[in-house]
């Protein structure tokens, strides 16, 4: 795991018109990680918890997510998420022992305001798992279908904006992706090109659905084309072999 230390146009999750996207499949690596940066936390709050994928039963959890689309398609294991907004929890200062905002804060209508109300309201670690947009473009994806990539990288937050906002001690860390993730975010494909050729991967990862129909064709058959000569496998086939990936996932944390 590689750690560096901070100093330290959105899409509004409120909208239930959004493109469809399937609920997500943790892969449990990424979830420990996530759960060991909450530490001894008992109570944690789900800001943008969505379906409730990397809730962990060890915890005492409190979602919040302002979709009914989304809260509808919750488990009925998992707790039910209260109808709310990042920029304005209705919870009492400190409240929490800790919180965590997973893949969601790209969706949120003001960031910063989002993240300064998880700070005000958890009094241990705020954890946040994103991607840097600032590595985004560095995949092989762009090479084949650059207007996701670019979609991806205006969509989330510069770590930097998200380490300002949260304030504290600040640590950013790189989540090696496996090569056989279960989750369903472009970069789990790195070394397994050929299932990025199934629209339904694609559909689980929504830069895809700001894509024409021409778009993802002109993908599909050049990634098809590539495959097929053993040009991808020239230039990225090291990458089947390469257990893990580290990439543009990273998880942010913040120390009061």
């Amino acid at each position: 795991m590689v750690m560096r230390t901070l100093d330290g146009g959105d899409v509004s999750h409120r909208g239930l018109d959004r493109p469809y996207v399937p609920p997500r499949r943790p892969d449990e690596r990424i979830g420990h990680l996530v759960a060991q940066s909450l530490r001894e936390a008992r109570t944690v709050l789900n800001v943008g918890a969505g379906t409730g994928a990397y809730e962990s039963t060890a915890h005492a959890i409190t979602a919040v997510e302002p979709s009914l689309a989304m809260r509808a398609r919750r488990p009925a294991r998992l707790a039910t998420a209260i109808d709310a907004v990042a920029e304005d929890l209705p919870f009492a200062d400190g409240q929490f022992d800790a919180a965590m905002a997973l893949l969601s804060v790209q969706d949120w209508s003001d960031i910063d305001a989002g993240l300064r109300e998880m700070r005000r309201v958890t009094r241990g670690p705020v954890a946040v798992l994103t991607f840097d947009p600032a590595l985004i473009r560095d995949f092989w994806l762009y090479e084949y279908a650059p207007e996701v990539l670019e979609a991806e990288a205006r969509r989330y937050p510069p770590l930097a904006r998200i380490t300002a906002a949260l304030g504290g001690r600040t640590t950013v860390e790189s989540v090696p992706v496996p090569l056989d993730c279960t989750d369903d975010f472009n970069e789990a494909y790195y070394g397994r090109p050929e299932l990025l050729l199934d629209p339904a991967a694609r559909r689980a990862c929504s830069a895809w659905s700001f894509l024409d129909d021409g778009a993802r064709q002109e993908f599909d058959i050049s990634l098809r084309r590539a495959l097929g000569s053993g040009a991808w496998d020239e230039a990225f086939g090291q990458l089947r072999g390469r257990p893990v990936h580290h990439g543009s996932l990273v998880l942010v944390r913040a120390a009061p």
